[in-house]
């Protein structure tokens, strides 16, 4: 149905549209039955349907209708697969259609900043172009639906301590560069119904109130066409967040900040004409989402109970194998851990799903008759060592061909609204582990955990399967990867390093609880780790699979490159194994001119491909200047410089097994100022300056321009070392130059800079 909706703004009370701009209740919009207005209702996701029929909560404490748990993020990034994100996105869309849901509160897409982060299980990588990428298909897959999606929580919301008072302290590159491009990339390719702001400031000012944040950066410079909503009490100061683009809170706030927002226009303090805007907003999605409900939409929890089966199995990441997997069905296996019969598949807090199946790896091995046995070895809620048990689990492996250890991190010690102590498995599970391989040399250990932890016993076990926190299917899909009916094609979102304190935010961390100085900067997971060559369990993108894949005949469709083209990038990827499997090629870009501070390599690219043995495929990758870039603050914009780049195709960051070298070459030209403190060697390197460096020479030491430039083109590496650190206020004062003098080379340096 078409509407004008100026016309209905228009003939809306101030008050009604004050009240438009929060909640009617916990989950639902406002309606104004008079103008023909309907509400419409907000619910908990990202990976399940948290909808709750009775009292609402935030936190998962309250009862939700029962829905499908599928794969959490910290799994699903793990597919490196956007198709099948986008699929899981249509499931979604398609049961908030069948529950009468308009807006699904998902995807999250915070960058994993450090590996406490409590709500890093939600949060898809360290890496924001993946983010943005997997975020960007998932969002087109719920509206896909007419379901609006509300990508969260914006922005630098990377601790669960303090998060509704504390001030994430980051400088504008590592903003631009690392936490806002998922946010980017998701609203340039499939433009998000709604944005949620998060609780935090940002370098002081609450992100509800953050017009640079709300307006400038989201709206100006990426082109937001939806309306940004809070999180559920994020609200600061409402008529300032509504100025600064923040369109609705939620939930209700009983009417005080809608008389807070009435008083406002009559006061002349907000412009009514944006309470106006805001209304617009909020309406174009009501009506969208209300217009296209779908009465004939059926949820079908066991339908999408193997959906959620077969996303995991895309997911779960082989991280060590000695050949031991897949288990051989005449084999004797011993299942071990109160995971295999309890795992833990979901978080805790807002995205709690009440599940309507739940299937273990213990009950799959035994409805396929596997050859196993069991002993619970430790509980999965507690920390404690029963060494009868611990005994009972050492006896079975040790009877066993081979013992599979089912170990994780219980959700008291990650979850929504507190973070982590440690990088450590509880110290029950780490002593079985210990004991069970000086008996059984055949060991494998399955996690189900949120985010990294650190294993100390990696080198000594036959294989490590990561199964994240993979949904109510996860027995499933654990059984037939770990006995071969499904080969494993999963790879790490995220670089696990040895220790926490490996970590490059480790000593910022959390803060005071009043700040968080982000001193890192840009050097955040692998781009830190790479750098630095520090050493680390398994790095970034880092997966094992049943074969094996061969790289070869990379080519580029040209070696140099200007601001506006771009250039195509062939890869040939071919199995050379026994089975058929799925690998992911990744494209690096590694910038080798002399711009500081720039990572080794950063993720431009990535594809994952199916291919039998022996098939070959040709895979094509595009790059532009943007993709050489990073954002220089002095332009508030995105530069490459002039010079090399390598182009870098590999099977994780650690794994480079081809490379290619363009030359770029820019005509963009840096911001440059001019005074006493600038360098001869900043006027030489610069193509404005360097041809009148000669005459400026000449000038202060009486010589030829030839004779001048000598120091600085002189085969004595002190000589032009110094000549070059030279400012020119040392210039002017070795020169003995008259104050005059000195004053018209400024200026007329100063003019070359600005008529170029």
């Amino acid at each position: 149905m078409k509407r004008n909706i100026k016309e209905i703004v228009e003939a809306m009370t101030l008050e009604e549209k004050a009240g438009l701009c929060s909640g009617g209740d916990f989950w639902h919009t406002k309606e104004v039955k008079r103008l023909g207005i309907p509400k419409i209702m907000l619910s908990d996701g990202p990976h399940g349907l948290r909808k709750q029929e009775e009292e609402g909560d935030h936190l998962g404490v309250n009862e939700s209708i029962e829905a499908v748990c599928f794969p959490a993020a910290c799994a699903t990034a793990s597919s490196f697969d956007v198709e099948l994100m986008e699929e899981m996105g249509k499931t979604l869309g398609n049961e908030c259609q069948a529950e009468g849901v308009d807006i699904l509160l998902g995807p999250a897409v915070n960058i994993k900043r450090s590996p406490l982060c409590g709500r890093n299980f939600e949060y898809m990588s360290e890496d924001p172009y993946l983010t943005g990428e997997m975020a960007a298909a998932y969002i087109k897959g719920v509206q896909s639906k007419h379901i609006g999606t509300s990508m969260k929580h914006f922005a630098a919301n990377n601790q669960e301590y303090q998060r509704m008072v504390c001030s994430s302290e980051v400088d504008e590159q590592t903003l631009r560069e690392i936490y806002f491009p998922a946010f980017e990339i998701a609203v340039k390719k499939a433009q998000p119904k709604t944005i949620m702001c998060s609780y935090n400031k940002i370098n002081g000012e609450y992100a509800s109130d953050n017009e640079w944040l709300l307006n400038k950066v989201l709206r100006d410079d990426w082109g937001f066409e939806g309306f940004v909503v809070t999180d559920w009490g994020a609200v600061n100061n409402r008529v300032q967040g509504l100025s600064a683009g923040l369109d609705l809170e939620m939930p209700s706030s009983g009417g005080v900040n809608d008389e807070r927002i009435v008083d406002a226009v009559k006061k002349g303090t907000l412009d009514e004409k944006k309470l106006d805007q805001a209304v617009e907003r909020i309406l174009k999605t009501v009506f969208e989402c209300a217009d296209h409900r779908d009465k004939e939409a059926v949820f079908d929890r066991a339908l999408d109970h193997e959906k959620a089966v077969d996303i995991e199995t895309e997911c779960a990441v082989l991280l060590e194998n000695n050949g031991v997997l897949p288990l051989n069905e005449n084999k004797k296996v011993a299942y071990i851990g109160g995971f295999a019969k309890n795992p833990r598949y979901q978080g805790g807090g807002s995205s709690h799903i009440h599940s309507s199946k739940e299937s273990s790896a213990l009950e799959s091995a035994k409805n396929k008759n596997r050859n196993i046995t069991y002993a619970k070895g430790f509980t999965e809620i507690e920390d404690v060592i029963d060494e009868k048990e611990v005994q009972l689990a050492v006896d079975i492996a040790k009877e066993a061909d081979v013992a599979v250890v089912f170990a994780g991190l219980p959700e008291v010690i990650e979850g929504e609204g507190y973070d982590r102590k440690d990088m450590k498995l509880p110290e029950c599970q780490n002593h079985l582990i210990n004991e069970i391989i000086k008996v059984q040399p055949n060991t494998v250990v399955v996690l189900h955990n949120g985010s990294p932890v650190e294993c100390p016993w990696a080198n000594q076990v036959a294989a490590i399967l990561e199964l994240y926190l993979g949904g109510e299917g996860v027995g499933e899909a654990c059984d037939r990867i770990l006995w071969g009916e499904a080969n494993p094609c999963g790879r790490l979102a995220e670089t696990f390093p040895l220790k926490l304190e490996d970590n490059p935010s480790y000593l910022y961390f959390k803060g005071d609880g009043k700040k968080v100085k982000y001193q890192e900067g840009i050097f955040v997971g692998y781009r830190y780790y790479d750098t630095k060559k520090q050493q680390v369990r398994w790095p970034f993108g880092h997966g094992l699979s049943y074969t094996k894949f061969s790289y070869h005949n990379l080519r580029v469709s040209k070696k140099q490159m200007q601001d506006d083209d771009v250039i195509n990038v062939f890869v040939d990827v071919k199995n050379i194994g026994q089975r058929t499997g799925k690998e992911v090629v990744q494209l690096y870009i590694s910038d080798r001119t002399t711009s500081f501070g720039r990572p080794m390599k950063e993720l431009k690219g990535f594809k994952k491909i199916e291919l039998k043995p022996e098939e070959e495929k040709t895979l094509e990758f595009q790059i532009t200047a943007r993709d050489l870039s990073y954002f220089n603050e002095a332009m508030k914009d995105w530069y490459a410089a002039s010079g090399t780049y390598g182009i870098l195709i590999g099977h994780s960051s650690r794994d480079i097994c081809l490379e290619e070298e363009i030359l770029f070459e820019t005509k963009r030209l840096l911001p440059m100022t001019i005074d006493g403190t600038t360098t001869l060697g900043e006027l030489m390197n610069d193509p404005r300056t360097a041809p009148v460096l000669g005459q400026i020479m000449a000038q202060a030491f009486g010589a030829s321009e030839e004779n001048s430039n000598a120091g600085l083109e002189s085969d004595d590496a002190t000589a032009r070392a110094t000549m070059n650190a030279m400012p020119l206020k040392s210039l002017a004062s070795f020169a003995a130059m008259p104050e005059n003098v000195y004053e018209n080379m400024l200026l007329t340096l100063q003019d070359v800079v600005k008529s170029k």
